[in-house]
């Protein structure tokens, strides 16, 4: 199903699915943040750092808010080839610390806006601009969770993903419909995107601008004020009869806590979800006996320091 195939690895993919009863739901939770670097970018980081190195670039370039800054450093680093990534300046510190433990070089910006922008600057003939918000290989290392969670156990039901620059979203919904093309699979699952309040450009586009209060600002995973692929995501999830549900920095808060007493160590982005999946249960939009695939996107190791900050 792969373009290509990795020709090192750092043992990417393949993470659990935990099956635990939340309010008499089935929660899959699929542990991404197992993953070697700690969040689910690994799987697209080994193949875009992959062709980078078959197409013969010695060094790349990237912006993020953290965890692809993370994953396509240690790729690069697998490969002999040195990472200059951009960051926001608000981007958390523990993300910064192990870029630069890992050998990356670092340059940052004001914001997330400005990380993108720069990073036009430095792309040249020289450097592979590895592009994360709108590569197609990180859509398809994010169709591989589909796959893998088909095969964990997972046969349908409501998938909820957070929605960033939507390479995670996107992936698992063409998972999903390859696995359903090939006979595998009978329907797609109903499919629910989770944004931040402090940037919503995917609800704007289906619903209008919304009237909320409070921030999101402790979601840095999906702080993209501009996704690439806004239609093609739009268009998903009109096609699926989905939904964007908005969470603020109160939600993550006590979401992150139930999740530590699940035993789940995670970043705050990975809350957004598990927020949405309490809410829809408080619809009886998913219903007791429902089957729901929640992916946990990131370590929660490298973002202590903002836990710490806001208890």
């Amino acid at each position: 199903m792969l373009p290509i195939r990795p020709r090192k690895t750092l043992g990417e993919g393949g993470t659990p699915l935990v099956v635990r009863k939340i309010r008499g739901v089935r929660v899959f939770f699929k542990l991404e943040y197992l993953n070697p670097t700690g969040s689910f970018k690994d799987r697209g980081a080994s193949l875009s750092i992959t062709y980078a190195r078959l197409k013969g670039y010695r060094r790349v370039v990237e912006d993020t808010s953290g965890n692809t800054g993370i994953a396509v450093t240690a790729y690069s680093r697998l490969y002999g080839i040195k990472p200059v990534i951009v960051m926001p300046e608000y981007a958390p510190k523990g993300k910064k610390q192990l870029v630069r433990a890992l050998g990356g070089e670092i340059i940052e910006t004001p914001t997330r806006g400005d990380a993108a922008r720069k990073v036009l600057e430095l792309a040249n003939g020289e450097a592979f601009y590895v592009a994360h918000t709108w590569s197609p290989f990180f859509i398809i290392g994010a169709s591989t969770i589909a796959y893998e969670a088909f095969e964990q156990g997972f046969h349908g039901g409501t998938v909820i993903a957070p929605i960033g620059s939507g390479g995670l979203f996107l992936g698992l919904y063409y998972g999903f419909k390859d696995l359903v093309d090939q006979g595998l699979m009978d329907e797609s699952p109903f499919f629910v995107g989770v944004e931040g309040v402090s940037v919503t450009p995917i609800y704007n586009r289906l619903y209008g601008k919304p009237v909320v209060k409070g921030e999101s600002t402790l979601a840095d995973g999906v702080m993209v004020p501009n996704p690439p692929r806004t239609d093609e995501i739009v268009e998903a999830l009109r096609k699926n009869n989905g939904r964007i549900i908005l969470v603020d920095n109160n939600e993550i808060l006590k979401a992150l806590k139930d999740l530590y007493r699940l035993g789940f160590i995670v970043e705050p982005t990975s809350t957004l979800p598990y927020i949405a999946l309490l809410k829809l249960i408080g619809e009886h939009v998913i219903d007791r006996g429902d089957e729901v695939l929640v992916p946990l996107t990131g370590s929660g190791l490298k973002t202590l320091d903002v836990f710490e900050r806001y208890t």
